[in-house]
């Protein structure tokens, strides 16, 4: 895995690339984190596509610019972004905020995305949950114990969470400018029309996967997703959290390529 960087309307984005195949993958990562959010599924993709995973603007390493971090925002950084690596077809997974931005993203750009994955994506829950707001003290109050409790209570599994998870969000939201961008994108999440407009326009082949244990996004949730996208397919992964592909790595990429490579 390569660490690049690249200019964004002013702002410097990290992000990282792997694989050498013509078939790209872009991952877009969720509310408050980051590319290593995607390190243990990242090698098992890179051997069948070119994978991209960018920091979001606002997130990670990337810049953190003063501005309203709503969806449309990041919709248009996520088109920027791929105008600016050439990438003009690709498939796409997006976790959580990650998945509404590759919705609103897909639902005018259907032609230039082959496939789409959306993991626990945000978009049709307007209430905050037990899990969204002790995740929010963390962004808040960043330490070691507000983060591990957080980190504890999106897994749902009752398993340790590894330590470079936590020292990890700590470290990026002491960075300047990181707790206004987690608030303001909360901000812009909460004040945002449902998508169900642009469920409906999505004609591209998509995935819907939901940990059946999410306290975060709860799975009943995904009904509208599943129900207004016309060429949908739906898998619960059982016993998994918010993050499936950190809980269950392996099992999450080999039906993420079965779907990708059908």
């Amino acid at each position: 895995m390569e660490e690049k960087f690249i200019q964004i309307d002013g702002n410097k984005i990290r992000y990282f690339e792997s694989g050498s195949s013509k078939k790209t993958l872009v991952l877009v990562h969720g509310l408050g984190a980051s590319f290593e959010r995607w390190q243990y599924v990242l090698p098992l993709f890179a051997t069948h596509f070119h994978v991209v995973a960018p920091d979001l603007v606002g997130f990670g390493y990337s810049d953190k610019p003063i501005t309203d971090y709503t969806i449309d925002f990041f919709s248009n950084f996520l088109e920027k972004f791929l105008k600016s690596l050439s990438i003009e077809h690709t498939s796409i997974i997006g976790s959580s905020l990650g998945g509404q931005i590759a919705v609103e993203y897909t639902s005018s750009h259907s032609k230039s995305v082959d496939k789409l994955i959306l993991v626990s994506p945000s978009g049709t829950m307007k209430q905050s949950t037990f899990a969204l707001d002790a995740y929010g003290m963390a962004a808040l109050y960043p330490n070691k114990e507000s983060a591990k409790n957080a980190f504890e209570i999106m897994d749902g599994s009752g398993k340790k969470i590894p330590m470079e998870i936590i020292d990890g969000f700590v470290t990026r939201m002491k960075l300047p400018n990181a707790k206004y961008a987690f608030m303001s994108t909360l901000l812009g999440l909460k004040n945002s029309d449902l998508i169900i407009e642009q469920l409906e326009n999505i004609s591209s082949p998509t995935l819907i996967i939901w940990g059946t244990d999410d306290p975060v996004i709860p799975i009943k949730f995904a009904g509208e997703f599943v129900s207004l996208i016309k060429n949908c397919h739906f898998y619960e992964m059982n016993e998994c959290g918010h993050t499936p592909y950190v809980q269950e790595p392996e099992k999450f990429a080999s039906y993420v390529l079965k779907f990708l490579n059908d």
